[in-house]
């Protein structure tokens, strides 16, 4: 095929990704230099449809952005009043007091919120300083300089045929050339991976590690509601099996955010991390606030668990990684999108004293440092071993060891070091032969739901005459080595039901729906062969949260 002739744009700075990050760096570029031509790239149909967060948000980052950002209308309208935490058993609870907790596992201050919303609303302040953000516009492609530098990005690309060809309604979209580009595409975001490996920006750090966060919205009797209140859960029903836990949070409305955490380095390939949430709504204290509402929104996504030793090197030719991008999640606290904001200040006011000095196309240094020895490393690294202690020795001893640890570090003193989290989390799977099968009790269609009915929730949508955005490195794979080894589990890790395997016996072919993927990427995290590779679709494709 004749290579793509494209028109391109200049900009000074290019940003892939219209969440906390990338918003919060357009934002600081217009705050320090009202001149600077910034554009923000969006994949979602609108700012926010691809946003899934729990999210109790610490405002530090968003007071450092926008100060008076209460005067102008930010959708911060729940602040926490109550924290909650228990471990579960299948029939009762314990609390665990809030004295024993760490001072930085206190949500006073916080507040509950729509990241959603939240980044509409600064969307919205970005375009009132100038910044053009274009939604709908997947980025495909990394273009690189004559230097080898990241120059831009391929965004806008329409029309392929099935078998990627193009097809009558061809768009070859268009390259974005800045001076500068930053990348926040949240976890596991497909350029992000591409300049990470190219330019070896992990060879120095931690394996990083996952966990897959899926999330409904309810609206519920009024009597149950208790606006403010925060609960964190532990134990039961992942117990011994993985690592995770639950959150539930009362929003305004009476409305409850229900989401459910599993840690994506489990060993026994039979489980079944969707099945898992929605038993864990049959707890009598869930099923009891649940009873009589209804679900009124799905969704999920893969989160950044590695923490401070996991990031990768934040600068590369002609950029930088921004927030979930780089996995800046606080993992005992539950949140990222404070440090995400902080990142996209850090990486603004690198770019603008680089520009300022006739630069461009270079390492902005100082990034990093700005990142590893600011707020963001003070906040990481006093939580650092606790994802580690859980990993290698279960639940009780990080409640235990990590409490210990992250007190210590409260105070400056870190006993333990740093410790590494040993393998990625698809080297953690196990052949299913060392495992029992799980068995999950069938939906009930009031608490608990199916995938697919639920899948429906989320308002995911995907032309079908295009390329799959999932592709296979080797396609016997599936089935020669993932289901005869580990019993197939792309049909059980996948929160959407993209995978399954249909027929038998020598009859049985591996099967990818992808109009129902949702982009939470575990299926590119978790693969035990990694063989799965994801890509964007185009524009404007994939789920549409209302609320999330």
């Amino acid at each position: 095929m004749a290579e793509i002739e494209r028109e391109a744009m200049e900009y000074d700075v290019v940003i892939v990704g219209a969440g906390p990050a990338g918003l919060s760096a357009a934002i600081r570029l217009k705050q320090l230099d009202a001149d600077l031509n910034v554009v923000v790239l969006e994949k979602g149909s609108e700012v926010g449809a691809h946003i899934l967060s729990g999210a109790v948000l610490d405002p530090v980052g968003l007071n450092k952005l926008i100060p008076d950002w209460k005067e102008k209308g930010a959708p911060l309208n729940v602040p926490v009043k109550e924290d909650n935490f228990y471990m579960l058993g299948e029939a009762g609870q314990i609390r665990i007091p809030n004295f024993v907790m760490p001072p930085l596992m206190n949500n006073h201050g916080n507040y509950i919120v729509s990241m959603g919303n939240v980044c509409r609303w600064m969307a919205e302040q970005a375009e009132e300083m100038g910044v053009e953000i274009f939604p709908g516009m997947s980025c495909s492609e990394v273009v690189y300089g004559e230097n080898g530098e990241v120059k831009g990005v391929v965004a806008g690309e329409f029309g392929k045929n099935p078998d990627g060809t193009p097809g009558p309604s061809y768009e070859p979209g268009m390259e974005l050339h800045g001076k500068y580009v930053f990348l926040g595409e949240g976890v596991r975001g497909s350029l992000s991976k591409q300049v990470i490996a190219k330019y070896d920006l992990a060879a120095k750090s931690d394996v990083q590690k996952y966990g897959l966060g899926m999330k409904e919205i309810w609206e519920i009797d009024p009597e149950k509601h208790s606006e403010g209140t925060v609960t964190h859960t532990m134990g039961w029903p992942l117990e011994g099996n993985a690592g995770g836990g639950s959150f539930i949070y009362h929003l305004e409305n009476n409305q409850v955010y229900v989401g459910f955490v599993v840690h994506l380095n489990y060993k026994n390939p039979h489980l079944f991390p969707y099945m898992e949430f929605q038993r864990f709504k049959h707890h009598p204290q869930v099923a009891e606030l649940l009873k009589g509402g209804k679900r009124v929104a799905y969704g999920a996504r893969a989160i950044s668990e590695g923490g401070y030793q996991s990031m990768p090197q934040l600068e590369f030719p002609g950029g930088a990684l921004l927030g979930c991008a780089a996995g800046m999640v606080n993992v005992p606290r539950i949140k990222g999108n404070h440090n995400a904001m902080l990142s996209g200040i850090a990486a603004a006011d690198a770019a603008v004293e680089a520009i300022k000095a006739g630069r461009g196309g270079d390492m902005l240094d100082g990034y990093d440092d700005a990142v590893r020895k600011g707020e963001i490393g003070d906040d990481l690294k006093k939580v650092r071993n606790v994802k580690p202690l859980w990993s290698k020795y279960g639940l009780l001893a990080s409640l235990g060891l990590g409490g210990m640890d992250m007190w210590m570090n409260t105070f400056g003193i870190g006993v333990l070091g740093t410790l590494a989290h040993g393998k990625s989390d698809a080297d953690a799977t196990e052949g299913a032969s060392k495992h029992k099968e799980i068995d999950y009790p069938k939906p009930d269609g009031t608490l608990s739901f199916d995938r697919l009915t639920n899948v429906s929730f989320s308002f995911t949508n995907h032309e079908e005459s295009q390329p799959a955005h999932l592709h296979l490195t080797d396609a016997d794979v599936p089935v020669s080595v993932n289901l005869a080894k580990y019993a197939g589990p792309s049909a059980r890790y996948c929160p959407a039901g993209v995978y399954e395997f249909v027929g038998e016996g020598a009859e049985t072919k591996f099967q990818i729906n992808f109009q129902n993927c949702v982009h939470c990427k575990t299926c590119d995290i978790k693969d035990p062969s990694q063989n799965i590779t994801w890509t964007v679709p185009q524009g404007g494709d994939g789920p549409n949260y209302p609320n999330m």
